[in-house]
């Protein structure tokens, strides 16, 4: 999960850039859903990628608008199943 919290509280800019150039993640970084609190300063985003380097390309191309947070997370599942020692559901 990524976790953005927007500099001066200012989404603004961020949806002007996004308009202009889209999302400029690599083709290997998956965007997945993304939810943005109610007075527009906060955006937690799933997204999906094989390492955080790869994020952080990503990243790297908001940063002076955007400070980031990233969290890897499991499914419900998925971390259930590994904590018993099974396999990943998915």
């Amino acid at each position: 999960m990524v976790i953005e919290r927007f500099k001066n509280g200012d989404i603004d800019p961020v949806g002007e850039r996004f308009r202009a150039s889209g999302r400029m993640m690599p083709d290997d970084v998956k965007y997945i859903s993304s939810w943005i609190d109610f007075p527009g300063a906060v955006c937690y985003q799933m997204m999906e990628a094989d390492s955080a380097d790869r994020l952080k390309l990503w990243t790297d191309n908001w940063c002076d608008l955007v400070d980031f947070e990233v969290v890897p997370v499991l499914t419900s599942a998925d971390f259930w199943a590994q904590r018993s020692g099974g396999q990943p559901t998915t």
